[in-house]
């Protein structure tokens, strides 16, 4: 049986381009030589897309050292070589494309439909469903719709910052009471996301988060547990055992996801069982809420005091290395790894056999 080329794309223009390339540094060197046939693409910073044996390692030279989680692998790019890919090129095409792009400019519908006009088979969510799930606004809007429990929170944009800050203080300090979580819109990997515990603090990450979106997400803060759970599947979504993180820091940022390597996950998750057929029960309805495919994780906020389950966000392209949470709780499923790829691979196909916008 001829191999599949598979095109993994990593890298990208969004704040998450170094978690991209650690992502997909696992996604190719678990790929099964034996049934595929490697293409590795990484696109710059500049939005440049370059193939061939020196593609991740040019990325990763480029990338900043800062923001490369402790240990990530760099070798050096003397005899490798790097000339520019394209999509549409018919004399070397390829089978499947496997977008291991985190944030905008890759994980937000933009990609997906550039692969679409390839009309090519991908991994992972369409066009609508990452879009929806990029913006935390637009998929808190989707969950609202489909009456799945939010806790309260408000959009406020750029430009209302910028003409009036004190209204918009106060027509927050209105509706929600401190602490509050700011977030861009449309980011991931808790970039641009910061806790206000006070007015000093919500002005200090308003202003932050408005530096990577002209919508900001503000949220209600509770004393919180952080269960995550991972689903697969296109029209039939199967959820995994679900997970607790226990942050290194207050809460999960990007250091204590990323750098300084010493949160903790807990699989599975310690809840009862009822709570745990309620997680997954959520997670796949917000799964179909966004109409989602392939793959995604699904976090959530069990209320350290109350006990309420509340939904938090869906993450349709999540960190994909070994150790991330997507792939553990699917391993704990028994699910191992590279088998998750093998799977993933072949809902991509199944979605393009069918016709990716056909009923």
């Amino acid at each position: 049986m001829a191999k599949l080329r598979v095109a993994v794309l990593f890298g990208g223009q969004s704040g998450e381009h170094e978690v991209s390339l650690v992502s997909a540094q696992a996604v190719m060197a678990a790929l099964d030589p034996t049934r595929y046939e490697l293409v590795p693409v990484g696109i710059t910073k500049e939005g440049q897309w370059l193939t061939g044996s020196g593609a991740h390692a040019t990325l990763i030279a480029a990338a900043d050292p800062d923001r490369l989680p402790a240990g990530t692998e760099q070798s050096s790019t003397a005899g490798l070589h790097t000339e520019p890919f394209s999509l549409f090129d018919r004399v070397h095409p390829v089978d499947i494309v496997f977008p291991v792009l985190h944030g905008p400019m890759g994980e937000d519908g933009t990609v997906q439909g550039l692969i679409e006009l390839a009309g090519l088979p991908y991994v992972g969510c369409g066009v609508a469903a990452s879009a929806v799930g990029m913006d935390k606004a637009l998929m808190k809007a989707a969950f609202a719709a489909a009456g799945l429990p939010l806790l309260s929170w408000l959009l406020v944009r750029r430009s209302e910052l910028a003409r009036d800050p004190e209204a918009v203080y106060r027509r927050i300090e209105a509706s929600l009471r401190y602490p509050v979580f700011v977030k861009p819109a449309n980011m991931g990997s808790s970039v641009g996301v910061n806790k206000a515990n006070d007015r000093l603090g919500l002005q200090e990450a308003l202003s932050e988060a408005a530096r990577y979106d002209r919508r900001v997400v503000v949220e209600q803060g509770i004393s919180a547990r952080e269960i995550e759970i991972s689903v697969l599947g296109n029209d039939e979504p199967q959820a995994s055992i679900p997970g607790e993180i226990i942050p290194s820091r207050e809460w999960y940022d990007y250091a204590a996801k990323y750098l300084d390597g010493t949160s903790q996950t807990l699989i599975p998750a310690p809840i009862d069982a009822a709570l745990t057929t309620r997680v997954a029960e959520l997670a796949v309805a917000a799964f179909r809420a966004i109409d989602g495919a392939g793959l995604a994780r699904v976090d959530f906020l069990l209320d350290k005091i109350s006990g309420e389950l509340w939904l938090n966000e869906v993450n349709t392209m999540p960190g994909f290395t070994p150790i991330s949470m997507y792939a553990k709780m699917w391993v704990a499923s028994g699910l191992e790894y590279s088998a998750l790829l093998n799977q993933l691979i072949a809902l991509a196909a199944e979605r393009g056999r069918r016709g990716i916008a056909t009923p």
